[in-house]
């Protein structure tokens, strides 16, 4: 079972940055995909961007130009950093690991709040 350690949420105006962390506590070279979700209140958990085990990047449009993923293989650790930050990104973030022969393992959540 891979367990995840999410942080870096946080209460920030809007045009800030933040940037959020989700360590996994097994070897990167074994997982698939790392991923970061999103849900706000009374709304379906959303993909805001993922990186698969070759490197491939994909985001959710609302999120373009704004948010980058990456990893620290060594650390086995995921990043979502978040610049311009609006009120609509307001949400828990999930971090979302498919590792191989695994079943898949979700974060604790972290909340982001965007707000003068």
């Amino acid at each position: 079972q891979v367990q995840l350690v999410e942080s870096g949420g946080d209460l920030v105006q809007p045009g800030g940055s933040l940037r959020l962390s989700c360590a996994a506590s097994v070897d990167i070279a074994s997982i698939f995909m790392m991923a970061w979700y999103r849900q706000a209140p009374g709304k379906q958990r959303d993909l805001v961007a993922r990186i698969n085990h070759g490197g491939s990047i994909d985001y959710a449009d609302s999120v373009k130009g704004r948010f980058t993923i990456s990893r620290d293989n060594a650390k086995n650790t995921v990043y979502l950093q978040m610049n311009s930050l609006k009120p609509e990104d307001t949400a828990v973030y999930y971090c979302y690991v498919l590792a191989f022969g695994a079943s898949p393992a979700w974060g604790q959540g972290t909340q982001v709040t965007v707000s003068s």
